[in-house]
């Protein structure tokens, strides 16, 4: 029988991408200091593992604090516990600064975001013009007749 992680699939099945594994690999060494190929696949499946243990351990601490979800503050308090202590700093450090170019990045090109600013007027604008479109493709192309503003008098 074969181990098996929380998700029920076995642990020869997770794994990290290979290139970018490498790539992480070659920028942390000098650059005249090879890697052989068995060496690289070991310091993968040394990556994979370390995320494994660091998973259950913070799955572990959710488990004990009755929460679902596993919460930032539940990996550091696993880092804790496994003997890893002198990396929360750092660790949070890079917690934060992700949190940041995650703002940063929705900010700058989120869903609805087109890179420059609408005024309220040219918000409702498009939103009118988007709400035509969706009634035209609902009615089969056909333009569906404008309804009158109630501030215009009838003529008899």
């Amino acid at each position: 029988m074969e181990p098996m992680d929380i998700v029920g699939k076995s642990k020869e099945d997770a794994s990290l991408p290979k290139a970018t594994m490498t790539k992480i690999i070659k920028e942390m060494l000098p650059p005249d200091v090879r890697v052989a190929r068995d060496a690289q696949d070991l310091l993968i499946e040394c990556c994979v593992e370390f995320i494994n243990l660091i998973s259950s351990e913070s799955n572990e601490v959710c488990n004990r604090e009755e929460k679902r979800t596993i919460a930032p503050e539940h990996v550091l308090k696993a880092l804790e516990v496994l003997g890893f202590g002198e990396y929360i700093e750092e660790v949070y450090a890079a917690y934060e600064q992700h949190k940041i170019e995650t703002m940063q990045d929705s900010l700058k090109g989120g869903k609805w975001s087109n890179g420059a600013e609408m005024t309220e007027e040219e918000a409702v604008a498009e939103q009118q013009r988007m709400f035509a479109e969706a009634r035209a493709r609902m009615n089969g192309g056909a333009v569906a007749p404008k309804q009158p503003d109630p501030d215009q008098t009838l003529e008899s």
